[in-house]
């Protein structure tokens, strides 16, 4: 079944345009599932898998203690291969698909107010190199709601900063354009010719560079974030993620219609941006109680 495993990746390169990264998890879920099919159910062909192989296999993740939420990205992952082995005719049924995930309770994400992210932003304000970058960073992740690794991979060419838009190549390597607001544009146009000049010492297109001169890593950004959110007095936990829930939980509270932001935020699924509304209902509810004299005793 192995050999099928490896034809699965080629097949979520070449047809589903995946990264790199995306494909590895899912093989790496593969290699599992079939490692258990082989090993203990004592299986040789994919078409002799049932239903109940399938449910023998999600109780042994249970037994383990795997969270639901990591149980039900490996079930994604073997209903995927299931799927992909009914397309190149494999199977004649995708047993799969009579398995239900199991219910994932959804932990709403800390969203920062609109005070708290001017006062980031105010804290990093200077016009050393640093200064210039760390400003652009921020105005630009929470200005366009940017994924993390959309914002660390962001090339020169890029930016467009006379029609105020960036380029993104977001998940699937799928393109959208984003609109860039006036201080993101402005921020920007200071970091590209006043910052990124003095931090590059070898020649590269990254837009965000660290101290040395190479591409700005994600732990890097992360190690920044934190400690730009402690010197400004902010108790939440800030992560980039953060920035991105606050940008569409804002763009909501001021009357964004739901298919706008699914396109900013570039979801496939429309219900994967229903948990801003959510997000949105509660950080509402918090205002009022903190605000309407009537609200609380």
């Amino acid at each position: 079944m192995i050999f099928l495993k490896n034809e699965y990746g080629y097949y979520l390169k070449r047809e589903k345009g995946l990264s790199e990264n995306t494909i590895d998890a899912y093989l790496r879920d593969i290699t599992q599932y079939i490692t258990f099919l082989e090993k203990y159910r004592k299986l040789k062909r994919v078409e002799q898998i049932d239903k109940s192989d399938i449910q023998a296999y999600l109780k042994s993740l249970k037994n383990k203690d795997l969270s639901a939420k990591s149980t039900s990205r490996k079930l994604s992952s073997i209903k995927g291969f299931h799927q992909f082995l009914l397309l190149e005719k494999e199977t004649t049924t995708d047993v799969s698909s009579l398995i239900e995930a199991p219910k994932i309770e959804r932990n709403l994400p800390d969203v920062l107010s609109v005070e708290e992210v001017i006062r980031l932003i105010d804290h990093v304000k200077g016009i050393e190199p640093l200064d210039l970058r760390n400003l652009a960073l921020l105005e630009l992740i929470y200005g366009s709601g940017l994924r993390v690794s959309e914002l660390l991979n962001l090339k020169i060419s890029d930016i467009h900063l006379t029609a105020s838009y960036v380029k993104i190549i977001g998940k699937g390597s799928k393109e959208r354009q984003v609109p860039l607001g006036q201080m993101s544009v402005i921020a920007l146009r200071e970091y590209l010719t006043k910052g990124r000049p003095q931090l590059i010492k070898i020649e590269n297109n990254f837009l965000f560079l660290n101290q040395y001169g190479n591409k700005l890593s994600r732990q890097g950004f992360f190690k920044l974030l934190k400690k730009i959110a402690k010197d400004s007095n902010i108790t939440k936990e800030v992560s980039p993620h953060t920035l991105r829930h606050s940008f569409a939980t804002h763009l909501l509270e001021a009357g964004i219609d739901l298919r706008t932001l699914q396109e900013l935020l570039g979801h496939e699924d429309i219900s994967t941006t229903q948990i801003y509304t959510h997000i949105s209902q509660k950080h509402l509810k918090e205002s009022y109680l903190d605000a309407h004299p009537r609200a609380k005793e």
